[in-house]
């Protein structure tokens, strides 16, 4: 009876092992997978990016200084307009909004590192999510709306960021 107890025990381990590595292969191609879509969303919001300025360099567009030009609602995955004064947070998509939205209304407002970032909007830490929020917030502060330090720490603009779920301020400093 003992005898066919350990046999049945040391099938039961066997089993356990190997579903262990299937899943620790299932985890690892995940991962993988979901990087390779960050950096795929990634490239294409770079090349829609070229492609406008592209676009605006060769039919020569001018500003006009008229009226002012209703702000279509964003989509997901659509580009960051520069900052300008009166410009809403509204106009950035989800994501921005949110990394944008964090950095405004922390109290303290101390710079933070994109796996901190992460974090504090309920993503897991992985590489994937952290290189996402950290691609995200340096969009952000390329086109004025956050503040990038040399150590690769972001904290909210020094000047005013209407943000509706914010004070509407983001005096930093």
């Amino acid at each position: 009876m003992l005898g066919l107890l350990e046999t049945q025990e040391v099938a039961a381990r066997e089993r356990v092992e190997d579903l262990r590595e299937a899943a620790a292969r299932a985890a690892a191609a995940l991962e993988a997978a979901a990087i390779e879509l960050d950096r795929r969303v990634i490239a294409r919001e770079e090349v829609v990016e070229a492609l406008a300025v592209s676009a605006a360099e060769t039919t020569g567009v001018i500003e006009a200084e008229a009226e002012p030009v209703p702000v279509p609602a964003p989509l997901p995955g659509t580009t960051v307009p520069s900052w300008q004064e009166g410009l809403p947070a509204t106009v950035l998509a989800p994501d921005y909004q949110r990394i944008l939205g964090m950095l405004v209304d922390r109290p303290g407002q101390e710079p933070m590192r994109a796996k901190e970032i992460a974090v504090v909007l309920g993503l897991e830490p992985t590489p994937a999510k952290v290189e996402g929020v950290r691609s995200k917030a340096r969009r952000l502060a390329e086109r004025g709306w956050l503040l990038q330090e040399a150590s690769g720490m972001f904290s909210a603009a020094r000047r005013s960021v209407a943000h509706p779920r914010g004070s509407g301020s983001a005096d930093n400093r």
